[in-house]
């Protein structure tokens, strides 16, 4: 029998895996998993219901133009079918984007840290990466991602807010550094977490696609919406660049199941909102909360807090574990704990405040 293998790409060795949260434990203490960013709350209301409908033709395709959600994002935010495309969460529909635009020798911008998908699917198609590291204040440093761009960039990812650093750029130097890339340069906004923003100066991306063709704007349903195990995200972007993303998914990608949560999910506009603001305002007592114990957090636009502990990062990862939650860390850098439910966020605070005396 040959030794030999099928050969690969060689890109492939130098592309880090992607790292989900870690699940709470099974038996033993009740854990929380507070390391992923989900959505604590059940299905909003008619969307378990849409769903188990849509799961009695599960032996049939899906409709791959996902034309009844297609029409109802049009209707919802006042754009054209032909801006806008559907994928496999905003994460498959950025994978698309950079599919469409970079290839071997393009070069794709994205700050550092952000998102930590953006690296790797930029690599995976054989583009370079361009990491512009964060302000002081975990802010995008837009300068620096401008002095960045040459005649090789072809896309530009804006995280706003940001994950893992729930920090935000607002409207006059997002709007001065989208007047200033090139035309010929796709500047992505990424809004996964667009619903939790409450600050006004901070623009919502669909009003600025509308007169810039190089923009496009990411939103998903598995975040605010807690589709996530539901897999659907969605762009909107002027016809040409959403064509090419149409032309860039995967067939029958997006299940009926996930179709039609999503249109019922739109539908319940006000459950959603109340259960947003009630994150919000848990949010917020937790920002508070760290910076009267000591510490020094960014403040946060999205459904999670970050802080930067450097090389305490594992151990103070490992501190809360064993206070009964799972957070996110990343290693060296920080830990970002997703805002969950009240009793969660009690014990995360107790063993921050522990932790935060032993330091």
């Amino acid at each position: 029998m040959s030794e030999k293998t099928p050969k690969l790409r060689a890109v492939l060795d130098g592309i880090p895996t992607y790292k989900p949260g870690r699940p709470a434990a099974e038996g033993g203490p009740v854990t929380y998993k507070l390391s992923s960013n989900e959505n604590p709350y059940p299905p909003l209301p008619g969307v378990l219901e849409s769903a188990v409908a849509a799961a009695g033709a599960f032996n049939r395709y899906p409709d791959m133009a996902c034309a009844g959600l297609m029409a109802e994002l049009s209707d919802h935010f006042s754009v054209p079918v032909t801006d806008l495309a559907t994928g496999t969460g905003s994460v498959g529909v950025a994978q698309q984007l950079v599919q469409a635009t970079a290839g071997p020798g393009d070069e794709v911008i994205y700050a550092w840290r952000s998102f930590e998908a953006y690296p790797i699917i930029t690599q995976v198609s054989g583009a370079t990466p361009v990491q512009v590291p964060l302000t002081s204040d975990e802010v995008h440093d837009l300068e620096g991602m401008l002095a960045a761009v040459t005649d090789r960039t072809r896309l530009i990812f804006v995280c706003n807010p940001n994950n893992p650093t729930g920090t935000v750029v607002r409207r006059a130097e997002l709007e001065s550094f989208l007047d200033r890339v090139p035309a010929d340069v796709l500047v992505v906004l990424d809004e996964a977490y667009r619903e939790f923003n409450r600050d006004a100066d901070v623009p919502d991306g669909i009003e600025l696609y509308r007169d810039r063709p190089n923009v496009c704007v990411l939103r998903t349903f598995s975040k605010a919406y807690g589709l996530a195990g539901l897999r659907i995200g969605f762009a909107v972007a002027h016809e040409p660049v959403a064509a090419a993303l149409r032309k860039t998914a995967v067939p029958f990608g997006v299940s009926q199941l996930a179709q039609e949560a999503a249109v019922a999910s739109l539908r319940s506009s006000k459950a959603l909102m109340e259960r947003v603001d009630a994150l919000v305002t848990e949010r917020d007592r937790v920002f508070r909360a760290l910076v009267a114990q000591g510490w020094t957090v960014p403040e946060t636009h999205a459904n999670f807090v970050w802080l930067r502990l450097g090389e305490r990062t594992v151990a103070f990862a490992s501190a809360c574990e064993q206070a009964g939650v799972v957070v996110r860390p990343f290693p060296g850098e920080g830990v970002r704990v997703t805002i969950g439910e009240s009793e969660a966020m009690d014990l995360f605070l107790k063993a921050a405040e522990e932790f935060r005396k032993e330091m």
